[in-house]
């Protein structure tokens, strides 16, 4: 599988510190770098509206972008983002450098399918979602954009494990237990008003 790059524009910012990074804020931007790969960080300043976009997108964290500002063009992972505590607007994102051929770390989100068709969902039984996201060790050129999970042919007490999953060619999880389980269908609850109303029914025809 060949990893999406999306495109982002940015501007090359000179210098770096908080009275320059309080600059930037007050032109409208958000400071970031770029870093990694045994190279030089690159100072940047974004968009915010191109940041929020980001993070309104399922499974951003394993998104892999291109970042291109002036002469320089990135391959970076968005890895720790900074937020005004009053306003949650974004203040700073450090972005990771990638480099052909050193593997990374990163969440990639797990995507469920076949839920409305799934047997067990059709008798009552309840989708249980272990894991949402799955940590893993990757090549940058094979990151995947999301894990699938088909539960159309899971009953009740069936389940999806590691091994199931669609997307995880050339990838190894970083959870060393053996084809852990990703989701389950579960049995149906029985609320505890429902049981005492029939026992309540019996005692009084007694």
């Amino acid at each position: 599988m060949a990893t999406k790059l999306i495109p982002i524009e940015a501007t090359l910012r000179a210098k770096a510190g908080k009275g320059a990074a309080r600059a930037t804020r007050r032109e409208g931007l958000v400071p970031a770098v770029i870093y990694g790969a045994k190279k030089e960080a690159v100072l940047i300043a974004l968009d915010p509206r191109i940041i929020m976009r980001e993070l309104h997108k399922p499974g951003w964290r394993s998104h892999v972008y291109e970042v291109k500002a002036g002469d320089v063009s990135e391959r970076a992972l968005m890895r720790d983002l900074q937020f005004h505590p009053v306003t949650d607007a974004p203040i700073h994102v450090d972005y990771q450098r990638l480099a052909p051929g050193h593997k990374v770390h990163v969440e990639v989100a797990v995507h469920i399918e076949g839920e409305e068709v799934s047997p067990g969902i059709k008798r009552g039984g309840v989708l249980n979602v272990v894991r949402h996201t799955i940590e893993i060790t990757v090549d940058p050129e094979n990151i995947p954009e999301v894990f699938t999970a088909d539960i159309s042919a899971l009953d009740i007490n069936d389940n999806v494990r590691w091994d199931d999953l669609k997307g995880t060619e050339g990838v190894t999880p970083v959870l060393q237990t053996p084809n852990f389980v990703v989701a389950t269908v579960a049995a149906p609850t029985v609320d505890a008003e429902d049981e005492v109303a029939p026992a309540a029914a019996t005692e009084e025809k007694k």
